[in-house]
């Protein structure tokens, strides 16, 4: 299924007591994330939503606008099960037409400048891309 407007962006709405939950309960490097970056339409004036629910998964970020989903991931994400788990997630949100960041705890913690910049050098990217996309092609000629 590709996330479009008329489908909600793939809401899941059977997954939505699990996502308030986990909204109440984010942790450390989540929060922090949110906070300095995330919330108020702080990062270039995009709404990001929290612990947004898609497909058969619960995003931690999500803007809709920029099709772009961020996960911040705690050291559980490096048990080999997981690493697979994620990678099939990431497979299905790929193939939906999200384009997902994943940044560790670590990261989001100690050196939230550098994740802060990766977030703005793809944002950029993304509306350079549509913006491209936008632009009528040349002709190239051939007709008479």
């Amino acid at each position: 299924m590709k996330a479009s407007k008329s489908n909600f962006y793939a809401y899941n709405t059977q997954l939505q007591p699990f996502a308030n939950e986990l909204r109440h309960n984010m942790t450390k490097a989540e929060v922090c994330l949110w906070k300095f970056v995330l919330c108020k339409k702080q990062l270039k004036g995009y709404t990001f939503r929290r612990q947004r629910p898609v497909l058969d998964f619960i995003a931690d970020f999500m803007c809709m606008e920029l099709m772009l989903i961020i996960e911040v991931d705690g050291i559980t994400h490096w048990q080999e099960e997981v690493v697979l788990k994620d990678i099939q997630r990431e497979k299905a949100l790929c193939n939906a037409g999200f384009r997902v960041l994943r940044f560790d705890d670590e990261e989001v913690l100690k050196d939230l400048q550098n994740v802060l910049q990766e977030l703005e050098g793809v944002i950029d990217e993304i509306e350079r891309a549509r913006k491209k996309q936008e632009l009528p092609q040349p002709d190239t000629g051939g007709g008479g």
